[in-house]
């Protein structure tokens, strides 16, 4: 229900058994209608016919939650396509519970692919972007 929402255009949702209601909502912010990064939203996730290269490095989600590409809603993006970064670096953010996790550059290298979706929600080993050497 929860990926339901979050793929839809709808704001709430609620459903009711018996004598028990589960209600899932979400607000608009102005984050959720930003511009794609750059790849479709089939590409959001690593496949065999997606892979990075050899001279690639992916960087996947390790969690599940929502990708923020910005420190802030409305700031610059930590990077942006063709950008050089180096290891350590972050890249994104991901909002899990309330709590922000930077995902950092695992090595240094031009950001060759961007994969994700600003405000979109993420699962745990879905590719967000790769480095290239």
């Amino acid at each position: 229900m929860i990926d339901f929402v979050g793929r839809s255009n709808i704001t709430e949702l609620a459903v009711t058994e018996k004598d028990t209601t589960v209600r899932i909502f979400r607000t608009r912010c102005s984050h959720e209608s930003a511009p794609r990064l750059d790849a479709p939203a089939a590409e959001s996730t690593a496949s065999p016919a997606t892979a990075p290269t050899e001279t690639t490095a992916a960087i996947l989600a390790p969690i599940f939650g929502v990708l923020h590409v910005a420190p802030a809603p409305g700031e610059k993006a930590f990077v942006t396509l063709g950008d050089v970064v180096e290891a350590g670096q972050t890249l994104f953010i991901i909002e899990a519970m309330k709590v922000f996790n930077p995902i950092a550059a695992p090595r240094a290298g031009r950001i060759a692919r961007l994969a994700a979706i600003d405000g979109s929600e993420v699962e745990a080993g879905d590719l967000l972007a790769e480095i290239a050497a």
